[in-house]
């Protein structure tokens, strides 16, 4: 069935294709920014085997006039847009004093400024019709720092609390659009084998691990029903609440296992060259190296996206007990 138009940034990899793949088997047209040729050919190939019209454009998301150019090319060739989707990405792993400047700001360009970039280019369309939905994805890093990833936690904070800016004056405009973040936990995606960086060992997301699949089916769940604020995962979870109540004892437990749980000893094959400032040659899909680490399923995850059926289920448990005790108390 027909959903509409959607712009997913960062989609021709990791996280953002698995949302392309999911939105277009729910009937959504895509368009898809990303910079690399070969990640976009292979991308439209993935929405229209599935049935929905692609429109692949290369696109540096850092750039506010790219971003805006292909804003108005989607609407010129698709239609109106509904749904954009600002996941692109690019990762510095490192120490902050041992990181060089420019990659820095480089990875606070494309990690704060593409999201700033492109919702601005979706709400300039949206608002005037009164109609749309912007989804933010997030992290559990954006509610907690850890070491060796200064740049990418600054980013999804400063996204956090921009969008947090944006959502009030939304409301206050009484606005229909819609505007929701949905934050991650650790996954397995090829952003661990493109990233710049000075560890030792091959970088990995911290454990637990989970595929990216699951994370976009929760994805396309918010943007069929929006929600503002979505956690995915039990470690998100208990990030989020761990750093409101306990925070400095976060602290000391990470400054003692960030490092170490970040590395890979057992992963050795080369990584690809970094994709900080130039696309990677190759389509090089949703998943990346760590199939044997990364979770297919997941509590939370499955609670969060079934929250009438686990109402039902524990308004049924609560009745079938005040019944029993209701038969106990008459024998």
């Amino acid at each position: 069935m027909p959903q509409g138009i959607a712009v997913v940034t960062g989609g021709t990899a990791g996280l953002g294709r698995a949302i392309v793949r999911e939105l277009a088997t729910r009937g959504w047209d895509v368009a898809i920014l990303a910079r690399g040729e070969d990640g976009l050919a292979g991308t439209a190939r993935d929405v229209e085997a599935l049935g929905r019209r692609a429109l692949p454009i290369s696109t540096d998301v850092s750039d506010r006039e790219q971003v805006e150019s292909a804003a108005t090319r989607v609407e010129n060739e698709l239609g109106p847009i509904d749904l954009w989707v600002n996941d692109a990405m690019v990762g510095v792993f490192g120490e902050f004093l041992t990181t060089d400047p420019d990659d820095f700001e480089r990875a606070t360009r494309v990690n704060y400024f593409g999201f700033v970039n492109g919702t601005r280019a979706a709400l300039s369309r949206m608002t005037p019709r009164d109609s749309g939905h912007v989804i933010q994805i997030g992290s559990a890093l954006a509610h907690r720092g850890i070491p060796l990833q200064a740049a990418y936690c600054a980013a999804k904070h400063a996204v956090m609390g921009f969008t947090e800016s944006v959502t009030t004056e939304l409301i206050h405009n009484k606005s229909h659009v819609k505007i929701s973040t949905v934050d991650m936990p650790a996954m397995n995606t090829i952003q661990f084998n493109w990233v710049k960086s000075q560890l030792p060992h091959h970088p990995q997301p911290v454990p637990t691990i989970f595929q990216p699949e699951i994370c976009a089916r929760a994805v396309a769940d918010v943007a069929e029903k929006p929600r503002r604020r979505t956690w995915l995962g039990e470690p998100t979870v208990m990030t989020v609440l761990g750093n409101r109540f306990v925070a400095p004892f976060l602290d000391v437990y990470l400054a003692k296992t960030g490092y170490s749980g970040q590395q890979a000893p057992d992963k050795t094959e080369p990584m690809l060259p970094t994709n900080l400032y130039e696309p990677v040659a190759g389509d090089q899909g949703a998943r990346g190296i760590f199939d044997d680490k990364a979770k297919s399923w997941s509590p939370q995850i499955w609670y969060t996206r079934n929250r009438k059926k686990s109402y039902a289920a524990g308004i049924g448990a609560l009745a079938a007990g005040v019944a029993a005790v209701v038969r106990a108390r008459k024998a």
